[in-house]
């Protein structure tokens, strides 16, 4: 009974799209597109794609004088994208930001039969995603209706390894965050940001500081905090648009844990290493001296004769950590204030933007494609960020925009 519901609202919505696109075609008379004077070279028949099914339109199709391009105001007016309506176009491109081309048009049989080729999807998707791409500098995107004044703006950058066609191995692509937070530390809203591997980083940290300058335009009296790794890179960056900078706590937390091994560095005290480790990630975070501690129990392992050499090398390692980012690591004073003290928005962006869509078994990625693929997934994982998208569209229409 649902499948004949779901034949019978597609072909409903088939004849209703066939008699809507036919609105937006022209009499054939004469028209001018600025100072050139086009006209009707006769009407003829054209298949789009709709959410529905293939419809079949009879439209005008317009040129000069002189010939050359041929132009039709049926797709200009309806903005069709690539021969399909700007529903399907965006149901496609959505799609394909998270599954790859295979499961979108599996997707697409099973859950609402249509059959369509992948050949097309890809085409759509990546004019779509080439529009995102180039538009990224242009448009700007407002937030949505947040709860609570902004006191807190978090600004965060990590990279993530994917595997690239056109070189050897792997390179790393990068995902940043605007966090917006209110004044008693709650979380508004988030922006997130993903861009292909290159070198240098330049085009992704042009695009973080266009996302800052709006930012700060919009919100000039918050306090904008810089939470990332210890990466030299990261912070080269964050001191130029942040006024305090923190270590991410998860990754300072994984440096207590290669003390606890050098303490406790047997398999039968797994359980007093883990207690170890809690309770003095706990002091790090709220204790002033903590860290003061951490160096000195670090310096004096690196020296005990029976550990092994990788656990000496692991403890070290640690002591450096801690002592290289002591400026950077006042976690009780942020907890006291109830500033965020943690990246977790960042890693998961690392993890949900760019590792589970493009790290799939078998997947190799050229740059343009993994462009694509993250500008439409960043469109996507940002709330409102995807409808404004396809507003601006609507607005200029695709073809102007690509």
């Amino acid at each position: 009974m649902e499948e004949a519901i779901l034949e019978a609202s597609n072909a409903v919505g088939r004849c209703a799209t066939e008699e809507a696109l036919g609105r937006f075609d022209t009499d054939g008379s004469p028209i001018r597109l600025g100072e050139t004077k086009l006209t009707a070279r006769g009407r003829n028949q054209k298949v789009y794609q709709s959410p529905y099914g293939e419809v079949q339109v009879e439209r005008y199709v317009y040129q000069t004088s002189r010939g050359g391009r041929i132009y039709c105001p049926l797709e200009h007016q309806g903005r069709i994208v690539r021969g399909a309506t700007p529903r399907f176009a965006s149901q496609l491109s959505h799609k394909y930001a998270q599954l790859n081309v295979r499961a979108v048009q599996g997707d697409l049989e099973q859950n609402h039969a249509r059959k369509v080729a992948t050949s097309y999807i890809q085409n759509v998707a990546d004019y779509v995603g080439a529009i995102a791409t180039a538009k990224e500098e242009a448009w700007e995107y407002a937030l949505p209706q947040l709860d609570a004044p902004i006191a807190t703006i978090v600004i965060s950058l990590d990279g993530a390894m994917i595997p690239m066609a056109d070189s050897a191995g792997y390179r790393e692509a990068m995902a940043g965050t605007l966090s917006f937070y209110a004044h008693q530390g709650e979380r508004q809203h988030t922006v997130s940001l993903a861009a292909a591997p290159e070198y240098g980083k330049q085009t992704f940290l042009e695009r973080m500081e266009r996302e800052i300058a709006r930012a700060k335009q919009q919100f000039p009296d918050a306090l904008y905090l810089g939470i990332a790794d210890g990466a030299h890179g990261n912070w080269t960056f964050l001191e130029q648009h942040t006024n305090r900078q923190l270590i991410d706590f998860f990754h300072a937390s994984e440096y207590v844990a290669k003390i606890a091994q050098a303490q406790y560095p047997h398999r039968r005290d797994a359980r007093r290493r883990a207690e170890w480790q809690h309770t003095h990630c706990r002091k790090l975070k709220h204790d002033p001296e903590a860290l003061d501690q951490l160096i000195a129990e670090a310096s004096g392992l690196a020296h005990r004769p029976r550990l092994s050499r990788n656990v000496r090398d692991d403890v070290q390692a640690a002591r450096t950590y801690f002592d290289n980012h002591r400026h950077q690591m006042d976690y009780p004073a942020f907890v006291a204030e109830r500033l965020p003290i943690g990246s977790g928005v960042t890693e998961a962006a690392c993890k949900t933007l760019v590792k589970q869509r493009l790290c799939a078994s078998g997947m190799r990625w050229k740059h343009k494609g993994a462009g694509i693929v993250l500008s439409l997934r960043a469109l996507v994982h940002t709330v409102g960020r995807w409808a404004q998208f396809w507003d601006k569209i609507d607005q200029f229409g695709a073809e102007c925009c690509c």
